[in-house]
């Protein structure tokens, strides 16, 4: 497993659970990683399209996940309990 691979694995493992198509999105990042740490294919010519085909993936996973909640003692203030 090359750096690009290892560390998009390592990325998305602490997106944490995996939902609808998020896994999908997954499974071509690992490819396109894999492809990246390989060169480029074509002699590196296709490595910026790689690269940018795996930010796009990789933003469309994120896109699609709630925002983490802070953690903030104070935000139930206004339920009443």
């Amino acid at each position: 497993m090359g750096p690009v691979e290892t560390a998009v694995r390592e990325d998305i493992e602490a997106i944490g659970g995996l939902a609808g198509v998020e896994p999908t999105l997954a499974e071509m990042a690992y490819r396109l990683a894999v492809d990246i740490d390989g060169g480029g294919g074509d002699e590196g010519r296709l490595l910026p399209a790689l690269n940018k085909e795996l930010r796009a993936t990789l933003k469309q996973l994120l896109e699609g996940r709630p925002a983490e909640d802070e953690d903030d003692d104070l935000a139930d203030l206004d339920s009443p309990e």
